[in-house]
């Protein structure tokens, strides 16, 4: 049986558990209580050596890093998150990069300042404010020429961005996220997924 060691309010484990259930994989989910540091305790750094959420034990087989693990399962399922041609595979991989280097790291600085009561200074927060619009603009200007970010199928790229909407949707950056009308839409149309619903709690597990 496949285990994850998370904790469902952690975005990397939301990446996860959202595969899973696209890819409607058994598994069992090992709570692993960040607010108690148990992530930071030997035994969960066997597991993770870097203290971060989540890390997968498959049969023996343990790795850490949610993209990389949201992969891994997607292929033992089939592979139905990843486009079959490589031109398709490969605008997955670009999108999950912008998502990995100019999205979340703007995203995060509001989501730690608003979400987890983490102050960030002014100018942190503003500059992080310029980023994220430029990104928006980018991935604004992409998803109105296609339904997804990869072209018209969901895959791990539209996964990997969804746990930083969610919380940065529950912050003021909301109305940033207003102006632009195509991320809104997919943001909508994927929210609305029932693996999502199920793994934010909003649908019955």
């Amino acid at each position: 049986m496949l285990s994850i060691f998370g904790h469902p309010m952690s975005t990397c484990t939301r990446k996860v558990l959202t595969t899973l259930a696209e890819t409607n994989t058994p598994h069992e989910f090992m709570l692993v209580d960040f607010t108690k540091g148990e992530h930071k305790q030997a035994a969960y750094l066997a597991r993770q050596p870097f203290g971060q959420l989540p890390a997968l034990e498959d049969d023996g087989f343990k790795m850490y890093e949610s993209r990389a693990m949201c992969r891994y399962i997607n292929e033992k399922a089939g592979g139905s998150l990843v486009p079959s041609d490589a031109q398709g595979r490969a605008l997955m991989e670009q999108w999950m990069s912008v998502e990995t280097s100019n999205f979340t790291p703007h995203a995060m600085t509001f989501i730690y300042h608003h979400i987890l009561q983490t102050p960030q200074e002014p100018a942190k927060l503003e500059s992080a404010g310029k980023g994220l619009e430029k990104a928006l603009a980018i991935m604004d200007a992409n998803l109105a020429k296609h339904a997804f970010f990869a072209g018209t199928q969901f895959t791990i790229a539209d996964i990997c961005f969804m746990p930083y909407v969610e919380y940065v949707m529950g912050t003021p950056v909301k109305e940033t996220l207003a102006k632009f009308p195509h991320v809104h839409a997919w943001w909508t149309k994927v929210s609305a997924r029932p693996s999502w619903k199920k793994v934010t709690g909003r649908a019955s597990l």
